[in-house]
């Protein structure tokens, strides 16, 4: 491939191509790899030469089954009880590794300050926006469920202590579409179990419910968002920064761009985003400071694809959100320690999750089926 690139561009490619590690340090064939370094740097190509040619003045054409509130700190939810997305009581989330540690660290102004993304991950998030606003938007009503399939890792270590994870396993959840406020959110199945959504509260009190909002985001609700990506994120902030003044959450835990980060990250995983919402939400990541690449990384499912990474530098390690290099469609998630902590060495690979299928059904238990209708299984 040429290098029409001098200057800011030729530096970003320089840096894509010090973020991929040497063939001989990855299980993939050499051809693997140059695909996955000739799909990034065509991403940045393609967008600055329009971009040089205006410059020329060229215009082309719990296990109980209970769930806490979500707290949007830390992620990923690793032995953290009522951290990410707990639904039942199951902490699970992301997991590979390049064992690369290029990110640049977050912003602290927050995500009001003029600082963003670099580059290369904010035109690779503006391509996959692209890609989303144009699939297809569905139906879904109050009555209906939306039904995720996917491969989860969980963790058995301690509290505290070295992260010793499960092997991927599969999880299927199906999530009620009511405004609410309801108690009864859904069903998990996993390890051969169906285990009910519920909401939890200490013992003694009574249950209130979520209604459709932030922490229990149905398809209607999230198609009412803004689908400008600075309201968007702004409206995120509101959120959370409510949702934490409800919790008490000390001053030293709060930091807006990760949380905000971390709360996209959340909405991608277990929902069914109808397309505009869904690419506001890749352009409002790619305002946040702190969001980089990460050029090869692997799915629970073993799938390779581009990473939209962001480091947690207090905590000490980094999730990246995974997308298919051809088809930029949402694969999974991943996270690996960026620095040696009690949860391991720098490298160690700490949760890991892939998306298989995502569908609305009509009931508890039913499942997509190729026709369009649901099947339902007991």
């Amino acid at each position: 491939m040429n290098d029409r690139t001098s200057g800011p561009d030729r530096a970003e490619r320089e840096e894509l191509a010090r973020l991929s590690p040497a063939p001989a340090e990855r299980d993939l064939p050499p051809g693997r790899h140059l695909h996955h370094k000739d799909t990034l740097m065509r991403l940045i190509d393609q967008d600055s030469a329009p971009a040089a040619a205006r410059d020329n003045g060229y215009s082309p054409g719990a296990p109980d089954g209970t769930r806490a509130a979500r707290s949007r700190f830390p992620r990923p939810a690793v032995l953290l009880p009522v951290a990410g997305l707990a639904l039942g009581g199951v902490l699970l989330t992301t997991l590979a590794v390049t064992g690369q540690d290029g990110a640049p660290a977050p912003s602290a102004a927050g995500t009001a300050s003029q600082a963003t993304a670099p580059r290369g991950a904010a035109v690779l998030l503006d391509r996959i926006a692209s890609v989303a606003e144009k699939s297809g938007g569905q139906t879904v009503t109050g009555g209906q469920f939306v039904y995720v399939k996917s491969l989860q890792s969980g963790n058995e270590g301690e509290f505290g202590g070295p992260v010793k994870l499960t092997g991927p396993g599969e999880r299927e959840v199906w999530i009620t579409q009511k405004a609410g406020p309801v108690v009864d959110e859904g069903l998990i199945h996993q390890d051969g179990s169906y285990t009910p959504i519920t909401v939890g509260v200490p013992d003694g009190e009574t249950p209130v419910g979520y209604p459709a909002g932030l922490n229990r985001p149905t398809y209607t609700w999230l198609a009412s968002l803004p689908t400008d990506p600075d309201a968007l994120l702004q409206r995120l902030t509101t959120e959370i920064t409510r949702d934490q003044d409800t919790r008490d959450t000390p001053a030293e835990d709060r930091d807006p761009d990760r949380d905000a980060f971390d709360a996209i990250g959340e909405l991608l995983r277990e929902t069914l985003m109808p397309p505009k919402t869904a690419a506001a939400l890749y352009k409002a990541a790619a305002k946040i400071p702190g969001v980089t690449l990460d050029s090869d990384a692997v799915d629970a499912a073993g799938r390779h694809g581009i990473g939209v990474a962001r480091d947690d530098t207090r905590a000490g390690w980094r999730t990246a959100w995974i997308f298919d290099s051809t088809t930029l469609e949402y694969l999974g998630e991943r996270s690996y320690l960026i620095r040696d902590t009690s949860m391991g060495k720098k490298g160690t690979l700490i949760n890991t999750s892939a998306v298989l299928e995502r569908g609305v059904v009509d009931a508890l238990r039913a499942r997509p089926s190729r026709t369009g209708e649901s099947s339902t299984t007991t």
